[in-house]
């Protein structure tokens, strides 16, 4: 009668280096949306998000993923709506706009007229979205919202990506 072989199991870290993992994560593409709502005092917040994907169909739910430093965040979670811009080719200066200092984003930026739960931007296509959840994510808030509306002008397609930090389509 034979004994199995044991062989050592090789160690398992708690969690990867960061810097390896961000290096590794750079090499995926990801969307560039921008993210708006208002605040509790019905001020425009908003913020660029390149974690973003559909969750559902029935419902309709999106999901984004909000790092908790961002100066959005606590605004983007306790709103009950929120509308998401899935940007395209041409809007990369939207998207600088809103990942840059939270007092410029709005100054200037091409809103869409008319009454809305969100402000809503003349750039992309456009998600309108009540919030559905809100989940622990570690250093990000998991953000879901389900649809209540899609706008999709002509021509307004989506398309524009984040790889290997840099713009593309």
């Amino acid at each position: 009668m034979s004994t199995p072989l044991l062989t050592a199991l090789p160690a398992v870290r708690e969690s990867a280096d960061p810097a390896d993992f961000r290096s590794a994560m750079a090499a995926l593409a990801a969307p560039v949306t921008v993210v708006t709502c208002y605040d509790e005092l019905g001020a425009p917040r908003g913020m660029t998000v390149s974690a973003a994907c559909s969750l559902s169909l029935d419902p309709p739910l999106f999901l984004l993923c909000l790092d908790r430093r961002a100066g959005s965040h606590d605004a983007l979670v306790n709103a009950p709506f929120f509308c998401v811009h899935v940007l395209g080719p041409g809007d990369e200066d939207l998207a600088m706009r809103f990942a840059g200092p939270a007092d410029r984003r709005f100054a200037g930026a091409p809103l869409r007229p008319g009454p809305a739960p969100a402000p809503a931007l003349a750039a992309g296509l456009r998600l309108t979205c009540e919030q559905y959840a809100v989940r622990d994510g570690g250093d990000h808030s998991i953000l879901i919202g389900r649809v209540t509306e899609v706008d999709a002008p002509l021509g307004a397609g989506g398309g524009l990506v984040w790889h290997q930090r840099a713009f593309t389509s």
